[in-house]
Order: structure tokens, then sequence, then C-alpha cells
């Protein structure tokens, strides 16, 4: 999952960013409303993890914006424990869920799985597709039953393209799930990967399209 956390506390921000990474997650970490909103313009994220009391631009006015902008990223407020109104209208403005400080790391996770699978359309917490179960939480795969082997980044890759399937996703999107603004990027590491990734789960599941980027092609029936 490639998060974008806007927070000012740096303390609270190296801690959460490394947690965060220390899941599996990729963490691009700002400290300022006019930075965050730099951000959710140029780069392909999956959720944002928004603090509201930031400098430069207070996180309401990056959220705000970004509602009316008629994009649907999922949301996380960070707030403090007594901070009701800041809930209240944080909730009214378009964020999807609120974590109260100090908060638990593991809750974080489940609550940011939960915003995400919901704007997915999925109810069920794992991902099934034909014979594989992909359960984002415990970082497993399954296939006929019997669990799947995958290090981080082939795990990153392979939930990137059955969370959208029928959807062709590039190169650079699939780099981005991958890879921070601070890390560096191998040319080829996403190839690498998918075929990392057909050796172990067939050669079919994933289509390259020539030119484009890579697709799983969407089941109509699970």
């Amino acid at each position: 999952m490639r998060i974008l956390l806007a927070e000012d506390d740096r303390y609270l921000g190296e801690g959460l960013a490394l947690g965060l990474k220390q899941l599996g997650h990729t963490v691009d970490w700002v400290m300022d409303g006019m930075a965050a909103e730099q951000a959710l313009s140029t780069e392909n994220l999956d959720v944002l993890i928004l603090d509201l009391g930031l400098p430069r631009q207070d996180g309401l006015h990056v959220l705000q914006k970004l509602r009316k902008q008629g994009k649907d990223l999922p949301v996380l407020v960070l707030t403090a424990r007594d901070a009701v109104e800041q809930r209240i209208e944080g909730l009214d403005s378009g964020a999807d869920d609120y974590v109260v400080k100090p908060f638990d790391l593991l809750e974080v996770n489940a609550r940011l799985r939960a915003i995400t699978r919901r704007r997915e359309g999925r109810s069920a917490s794992v991902i099934t597709y034909g014979d594989l179960v992909l359960d984002p939480a415990a970082r497993s795969l399954t296939k006929a039953g019997e669990e799947i082997m995958l290090g981080a980044s082939e795990f990153a890759v392979l939930e990137s393209l059955l969370t959208h399937q029928g959807r062709i996703l590039s190169r650079q999107v699939l780099e981005e799930t991958l890879y921070g603004w601070d890390e560096g990027v191998e040319s080829n590491a996403v190839e690498v990967y998918v075929h990392h990734l057909r050796k172990k789960l067939g050669k079919d599941l994933i289509r390259t399209v020539r030119g484009v980027g890579y697709t799983i092609q969407k089941l109509v029936h699970q």
C-alpha cells in the first residue's frame, strides 16, 4: 500500500512511518499542508493519513480541497483525544475514518485496510481470485489451500494487481507501490518480481500489455 503521511510532529511522524514500513507499506512523509497538497497532485497513492493541525495549510483545508477536486482517495484523520468537534468536521468534510492520538500501530493498520477495502467495494478482509486467497493483514497467500511464500515486494506487486483487477497498471505505478521518495528504484525491479510471481503462480495469471504495463483479468464470478 502506498501511503502519504501528513504529520508535523517529528517524533510521531518518524515512528508511524517506520512502523508502517515494517508492516510492508511504502510511506512518504510530509510535515505541512502545502507539501501534502503537492504530493496529492503528483503521486499515485492508495491512502492519506492526515493530521488536521498542519502548518502552512491546515489539514482540514487539504481534505476539503481534495474532495472538491472529486478525488476519492481514502483518508484516515489523526486527531487529539479531546478534539471531538474537529473529528466531526473532518468526517463531514470527507474523511473516511479517524484515529485518536495516542494510538496503536496495529489499529492504524487495520483502519487503513478497512477504508481501502470499502473504497474497492470489498466486504471481505481477504482477496480471493480463483484458488488464490491473499490476506493483506497476515501478509499471506495460499493457492488451493497451500501456502505460497512471497517476498515483501512480490506480495506488494500481486496485491496491487489483484486489487485493481481488469486495470492495466504501468511499471511506474507499480514502482511507486514499492519505493518511496528516498529509495532508489532498480530499473528492472518490476519485471523481476512479475517473473518470480509467474514462476510461483503460473505464467498466465499476470498478463503483459506491451508498452503499457501489467494486468490480471477480472473474474466475473468468484
